[in-house]
């Protein structure tokens, strides 16, 4: 069964961190690229970070860029998202998912499977 399964979400204060982690089984993961979208109540789903299948290429959105770090390690079958510097705006679920062969695009219809999301919560 393919699984993408994320975790490591919660409540932060303004400026604070946190460290998402990503987690796949049921497929070749070095064959995907991995994609982080966020959405937040009442907003459309957005991109927030991908990494290519080798990580050799990241690609962030620009509210993001600066502040959040995408990496992944291909023998534990694991992306990270290191967050720093966390705004409320910042606060949403976020999901993680696979792109076959994707360069790691940023429109979510490319992405072929998705994890269940974590919420995370940035308080002023």
């Amino acid at each position: 069964e393919v699984q993408l399964v994320e975790s490591g979400g919660g409540l932060v204060q303004a400026g604070g961190s946190l460290r998402l982690s990503c987690a796949a089984s049921g497929f070749t993961f070095d064959d995907y690229a991995v994609g982080w979208f966020r959405q937040a109540p009442g907003k459309e789903r957005e991109f927030v970070a991908s990494i290519e299948k080798n990580g050799d290429s990241t690609r962030y959105a620009d509210s993001v860029k600066d502040r959040f770090t995408i990496s992944r390690d291909n023998a534990k079958n694991t992306v990270l998202l290191q967050m720093n510097s966390l705004k409320p705006e910042d606060t949403a679920v976020y999901s993680c998912a696979g792109e076959f062969e994707g360069s790691g695009s940023s429109r979510p219809i490319d992405y072929d499977f998705w994890g269940q999301g974590t919420q995370v919560t940035v308080s002023s």
